[in-house]
C-alpha cells in the first residue's frame, strides 16, 4: 500500500516502513519553536513537571515576534522570563526582534524537508511549505517535549488538493488557500493533512506554498505538505537526499478525499467579517468603503508579496482617509524590499512602514481599529475583536487586491 507524504515523514521518524492514519505514535522531535507569548506559561509547566534540563538546547528556537516593542506593561515579564530559561539551560537560538517566528524558522534554516516540528502557535503549519511535518501545540505539550524530546500523535489522515493549470494574472496564492478553505469549511480539514499537487503547485515559488501552508489551520488541518524540489533545495540551501525527493503521495496512497482544480477558474476573493471561511468573490463585495490596509504577517510578509503591492501602488497614492500599513515578515525582508526599492514605491504611495514583526495581526502594536471601521488585511484571522474592538470588519485578501483597495478607498478588483 503507497503512503501520503505525511506518513512517510512519520514513518521514517519512528523507524519503520509504514503507518496508517489514525495510529498513535510517539514522535522524535527534529527542532521546536517557542514564542513569546507562551514563554512563561512554558516555563511554568516545564518546572511543574520537575525536568532539571533540556533534551537539547540546540533543537529550541525561541522566538520574540508577537510582543515587540512592548504594548503592554506585562509584555515585558515575557522577555525576562525567557531569557531567563534561555540562559539557565543554554539556548543559543534566541531571535530577539529579527522577524515573525514561521518566517524565520525555513528563512534561518531551522526546518529541513522530512523534519518533525512542534511550535507554540497555531500557524506552526507553515512548514509544510518545505516538505516537514510542523503543527502548533500548547505549552504543556512544549513543556514535555524541552523535557524528553519526544510528543505522541495520532497519524492524521489526509487530504489531497490537486491544481493544475496557470493562475490569471491577478490571482495570488492567497486567493488559492482562501478558495480551498471556503470549499472545505473552517472544520472540513481537523486533524487531517493537507497534501498539495499538480502543475500550479509545482510552479509556485516556496514563499507562495508558506501562504497556502499557513492558512490550512484555518480549515482545521494538523499540518500542509507540499513536496521538496530544487526551489525547495535552494531556499533551504541544501542538496536533497534520496528520502527528501521521494516525499510525494505515492499514486496507490489511501486519501480521505481528493479536490481537483483548475488554476484557470480562481478569480480575486476575500474571507468577509468575521469567519475565514465566508469566502466571497471581489466582484461581490466591491464598493464597500475601507479605513485601513494591513499588508504583511507570516501569511502575507515576504519579499514578493511586497513586491507585488508595490507594483500596484507604483506611481499611485492611497486614499487620503486610508491608512495603509506595512509589515515585512522579517528583517532580512526588510532589508531586501529596502534594497529592492519597494519601500520607497510604497512610502511615495502614502503606506507606512513598521518593524518587522507580528504587530496588527495579533492586535499588538500599530495600527488596530475601533467600533465601526473596516480593513482589508493580508494576514490569516478576521475573528471578532482580532485587529481591535469586536465591532471591526476585517476582510481578508491577497496583497495584489489590498494595495487596490488602498488606492481606491474601497474594495475593488485588483
Amino acid at each position: 500500500m503507497g503512503q501520503t507524504i505525511i506518513e512517510k515523514i512519520i514513518a521514517r521518524n519512528i523507524g519503520r516502513e509504514s503507518v496508517k492514519p489514525g495510529e498513535i505514535v510517539t514522535v522524535n522531535v527534529d527542532r521546536v519553536m517557542l514564542d513569546d507569548i507562551m514563554m512563561p506559561f512554558i516555563v511554568n509547566k516545564f518546572n511543574e513537571m520537575g525536568f532539571k534540563k533540556v533534551w537539547d538546547p540546540d533543537k529550541v528556537v525561541m522566538i520574540y515576534d508577537h510582543l515587540v516593542p512592548a504594548s503592554q506593561q506585562d509584555d515585558v515579564r515575557h522577555y525576562k522570563v525567557g531569557d531567563a530559561f534561555a540562559e539557565k539551560y543554554g539556548m543559543k537560538n534566541v531571535h530577539r526582534s529579527d522577524g515573525i517566528c514561521h518566517q524565520l524558522m525555513t528563512e534561518a534554516g531551522y526546518v529541513k524537508p522530512g523534519d518533525v516540528v512542534f511550535g507554540t502557535d497555531s500557524h506552526t503549519t507553515t512548514y509544510g511549505c518545505v516538505g516537514a511535518f510542523s503543527t502548533g501545540i500548547g505549552y504543556t505539550e512544549m513543556a514535555g517535549i524541552l523535557g524528553t524530546g519526544t510528543l505522541w500523535v495520532k497519524v492524521p489522515e489526509t487530504i489531497r488538493v490537486e491544481i493544475n493549470g496557470t493562475l490569471p494574472e491577478n490571482v495570488m496564492s492567497k486567493d488559492v488557500i482562501l478558495r480551498i478553505i471556503g470549499d472545505l469549511g473552517a472544520d472540513g480539514a481537523t486533524y487531517r493533512a493537507l497534501e498539495f499537487a499538480g502543475s500550479t503547485i509545482e510552479n509556485m515559488t516556496v514563499a507562495s506554498r508558506m501562504t497556502m501552508a499557513n492558512m490550512a489551520i484555518e480549515a482545521g488541518a494538523k499540518c500542509a505538505t507540499f513536496t521538496p524540489d530544487e526551489k525547495t533545495a535552494e531556499y533551504c540551501e541544501i542538496e536533497l537526499n534520496d528520502f527528501q525527493k521521494n516525499l510525494k503521495g505515492d499514486a496507490d496512497a489511501v486519501y480521505f478525499k481528493t479536490l481537483k482544480y483548475q488554476a484557470e477558474d480562481f478569480v480575486p476573493v476575500m474571507a468577509c467579517p468575521s469567519q475565514v471561511d465566508k469566502i466571497r468573490n471581489v466582484t461581490e463585495v466591491e464598493g464597500t468603503v475601507i479605513d485601513q490596509v494591513f499588508l504583511g504577517s507570516c501569511t502575507n510578509g515576504r519579499l514578493e508579496d511586497l513586491r507585488a503591492a508595490a507594483e500596484v501602488l507604483d506611481g499611485k497614492k492611497v486614499a487620503p482617509f486610508v491608512k495603509m500599513i506595512v509589515t515585512p515578515a522579517s528583517r532580512k525582508v526588510y532589508e531586501e524590499a529596502l534594497k529592492e526599492g519597494i519601500f520607497e514605491k510604497l512610502i511615495k504611495a502614502g503606506a507606512i512602514v513598521t518593524h518587522p514583526g507580528c504587530g496588527l495581526c495579533c492586535g499588538r502594536t500599530g495600527g488596530i481599529l475601533s467600533d465601526g471601521e473596516r480593513v482589508v488585511a493580508t494576514n490569516n484571522r478576521n475573528f471578532l475583536g482580532r485587529m481591535g474592538t469586536s465591532k471591526v470588519e476585517i476582510y481578508l485578501a491577497s496583497p495584489k487586491t489590498a494595495a487596490a483597495c488602498a488606492i481606491a478607498g474601497k474594495i475593488v478588483n485588483p
